[in-house]
């Protein structure tokens, strides 16, 4: 035993082994789970149910009283207005869309002969009599108003008028009309109907009570089972988590780190984790200085030391080039030292141009030699109020070259810059192109050293 644990301690655990017992534990878990969503799926469907229940009988018992109050509102607001539509709004509800009728029907399915049932019934008993008063008013109300009787819905046709109210005048016969929608007999007929509805809302509170105490008794059993399962889930989940964490997890966000800083990984966590970051370690210290070598080379002009054209092109679509300054620089008759002193010479004037050239800019310069005798600058964080700064610049990196040719036996030299700024919203290749224009006009003046583009 001691034994299997020392090599555990050096080699790690497998994870092959460790897999096995993963999905050992993980069958058990899907088991726990399956069992607690069945058992969780049975108590929700009957709650769903239930819940479903007592929320539509509760929504039907509110649609009568709806109901009765907007036949209630269609008919006095078509005696007060006059305006038919009122009336045949009201006629829709009572013969078409019949929500009093539908609500009642609901209650009486899903719970005959209950006190709720019976309550309803009794609201809905006082409402029918009561459309028999507001028939009534309706009549008197199309007689006051002048409609023919071929506009009479049959409903109201068939309601007749006293002996005494048919003589009424159409003013009177329209007070008569309000009247019977507004008196104290017809709101004591709405206030029983509230009542009824009332102790029909009452009644079915109470059996919403007995239902929900009932549900809350069974979920009581099936939360105690629940938290059984969870703390057994927990428990081996917890177990899972830490094992994983401490030889995998871990292991590898470390390792993660060491390579993203580029440096040696810990060898720890699990046998494999172990064997790759050994195999890191040792690829990791043969080719980082081969690397390095190859990095610098590809970025990198091996004559001058600065960036070449591909570290050119980098730095271009890198660089905010809006708050920069581009300078093209050529070197004024380079081909006649070639052809007169030999390439060598031609090599070393190169040189020596790159190195003052690197000397004279500051430190987040980049200096990059992008052709055979053709350099570029990107000056950073300069901008078009540098024009005096560059020009000097430049004259005195060609005064440098004038002294440095003659202390060094080599012909002289000099440079001519076309200049751009980024600020003038240039894209990149109008910003070459804008420098290639302006190096061509300082070449053709030997007396001008630098021109900008936007002085030409």
């Amino acid at each position: 035993m001691k034994k299997c644990f020392s090599e555990i301690k050096n080699k790690g655990i497998s994870l092959r082994h460790f897999n096995i017992v993963m999905l050992v534990i993980a069958l058990l878990i899907s088991a726990v789970l399956i069992f607690a969503m069945n058992r969780t799926n049975a108590l929700y469907k009957v709650t769903s149910e239930a819940t479903d229940d007592l929320i539509e009988w509760r929504s039907s018992a509110y649609e009568l009283q709806i109901a009765s109050d907007y036949l209630t509102d269609q008919m006095r607001s078509f005696v007060i207005t006059g305006d038919k539509q009122y009336l045949d709004n009201y006629l829709e509800e009572a013969y078409v869309t019949k929500r009093r009728d539908k609500a009642l029907s609901i209650l009486e399915k899903n719970l005959a002969d209950t006190k709720p049932v019976i309550a309803l019934a009794q609201a809905m008993d006082v409402s029918m009599k009561l459309m028999d008063r507001e028939y009534y008013s309706a009549r008197l109300a199309l007689d006051a108003y002048g409609y023919s009787q071929d506009e009479y819905p049959p409903e109201v046709m068939n309601v007749f008028l006293t002996e005494h109210d048919e003589a009424l005048s159409e003013q009177e016969k329209l007070d008569l009309a309000m009247d019977m929608l507004f008196d104290d007999e017809y709101r004591k007929s709405k206030d029983e109907i509230s009542e009824s509805m009332q102790k029909c809302l009452d009644e079915l509170v109470g059996i919403i009570d007995e239902k929900k105490i009932e549900n809350a008794s069974r979920m009581k059993r099936q939360v105690v089972i629940e938290h059984l399962l969870t703390v057994m889930m927990i428990v081996i989940l917890l177990g899972i988590v830490f094992l994983t964490g401490y030889l995998v997890l871990i292991p590898l966000k470390k390792a993660v780190e060491k390579i993203r800083e580029d440096e040696i990984i810990d060898v720890r966590g699990a046998y494999e984790i172990r064997f790759l970051a050994r195999t890191y370690n040792l690829m990791n210290r043969v080719s980082r200085e081969s690397k390095e070598k190859l990095e610098y080379e590809a970025t990198h002009d091996p004559l001058t030391g600065l960036y070449n054209r591909r570290g050119y092109d980098f730095l271009l679509n890198n660089v905010d080039i809006e708050s920069s300054a581009f300078l093209l620089i050529d070197l004024d008759k380079f081909k006649s030292i070639n052809d007169t002193y030999g390439h060598d010479v031609g090599d070393k004037s190169l040189t020596k141009v790159a190195r003052i050239l690197h000397r004279s800019f500051r430190a987040q310069d980049f200096v990059c030699r992008i052709g055979g005798d053709e350099f570029a600058i990107i000056m950073i964080h300069a901008e078009s109020q540098l024009t005096g700064r560059i020009q000097n610049k430049i004259h005195e990196i060609n005064e440098q070259l004038k002294i440095s040719a003659a202390d060094e036996g080599l012909p002289p030299i000099s440079l001519s810059v076309g200049v751009v700024f980024g600020d003038q919203n240039y894209s990149f290749d109008e910003i070459f192109r804008e420098a290639d224009k302006a190096l061509y006009k300082a070449k053709e003046d030997e007396n001008r050293e630098v021109v900008f583009a936007d002085a030409i």
